[in-house]
């Protein structure tokens, strides 16, 4: 399995794994000390690889580091924090 470098590009509100010279990556909008993760996209030659899912928990284990909360506005995040009980904590009540 291939390991990919998660990136933060602040000025850009957004995450990112560099695939090959193709980006995947996880933007978002901050409010304070919440992060409300508005979208996930991987490109079409690497959809089905698990690369989105390894993106999120990526992402995640960044803003438990930061003590930051999150509103996964993106469905595919959501599903994801809903599947895997360990995220749970991270979820903001409020924005």
């Amino acid at each position: 399995m291939e390991k990919y470098e998660l990136r933060h590009d602040e000025s850009r509100n957004r995450y990112t794994f560099d695939l090959d010279g193709q980006t995947a990556g996880i933007d978002y909008e901050k409010r304070g000390g919440t992060y409300i993760l508005t979208h996930t996209f991987v490109p079409p030659a690497y959809e089905g690889r698990g690369i989105g899912t390894r993106l999120v928990a990526a992402v995640l284990a960044d803003l438990r580091k930061r003590g930051a909360k999150v509103v996964p506005q993106c469905p595919f995040i959501d599903i994801y924090i809903r599947r895997h009980p360990v995220w749970h904590d991270l979820v903001a009540d409020e924005i």
